[in-house]
């Protein structure tokens, strides 16, 4: 029996994927096309409103590229790089629950999720190491990396491959939070769950807003913002909001 690349699961609203080629949790074609079919699967499900992404067992979150994949490492350097960007530009937030090592396209990958929680341990480390192989990081890491830390600090990491442990990350950005590590999954349902509670289709628009900033620059930010107020304003989600600050109660919203 073949063993699933990447474990779907989905309750309450919470999309969790699970990379599962244990300990390293690397990256072959094989394991990014189930990943992308898993993305078609939750982006088109609206029950679905926040995903987290996890590592199997307790040694890596993912350490990248699978070099006993090297004869496919054309295409998985593109596919790769395409998805990271998919779930930077995704609208439904991603959380990644780092349970372990991020190195190269592992740490990428979870510099393209909104939120990232680590398990405080010292077998969780992150790093873009890939000059170490004389390489550089391929799947946005020049980019990302950047854009959270600054170009120094940035410049800083990548030229020496250095290696952050978990409270090195909390104090460079990298991370919003660390937490022990039998807590993680714990503490990033309990996370997840609380952006679940907020309107979706607002959540969307958000995150929508702001990645036209990012790629197409502050004016087209400007004008997904103003589409996304009057989109929202007319939702029934805007109306049980206005309804329940009225009736000074909870709102319930549904994602209409």
């Amino acid at each position: 029996m073949t063993t699933e690349l990447n474990i779907l699961g989905i309750s309450n609203h919470i999309a969790t994927i699970t990379f599962n080629r244990d300990p390293a949790n690397a990256w072959s074609l094989a394991a990014l096309e189930d990943f992308e079919k898993k993305l078609d699967r939750i982006e088109n499900d609206r029950n679905v409103r926040v995903v987290i992404l996890t590592g199997a067992g307790e040694k890596c979150f993912s350490a990248g590229f699978d070099i006993k994949d090297a004869a496919d490492s054309a295409r998985t350097a593109v596919k790769g790089q395409n998805l990271w960007r998919r779930i930077d530009r995704f609208e439904k937030p991603f959380i990644a629950a780092i349970n372990g090592h991020a190195f190269g396209g592992g740490f990428e990958l979870a510099l393209c999720c909104h939120f990232r929680l680590m398990a405080d341990s010292p077998k969780a480390g992150v790093g873009l190491t890939e000059l170490n192989l004389g390489i550089i990081p391929g799947w946005g890491g020049t980019q990302r990396l950047m854009r959270e830390v600054g170009r120094t600090k940035a410049l800083d990491m990548i030229l020496f491959s250095k290696r952050l442990s978990a409270a090195e990350s909390l104090d460079a950005g990298l991370v919003h939070q660390i937490v022990p590590p039998e807590k993680l999954m714990d503490e990033a349902f309990s996370f997840a769950q609380k952006i679940a509670e907020r309107p979706p289709v607002a959540v969307g628009w958000v995150l929508r807003a702001m990645t036209a900033g990012i790629y197409e620059g502050m004016e087209q930010g400007l004008e997904a913002e103003r589409e996304g107020l009057a989109a929202t304003g007319s939702s029934k989600d805007a109306a049980e909001g206005f309804t329940a600050f009225l009736e000074k109660r909870r709102p319930v919203f549904n994602g209409e």
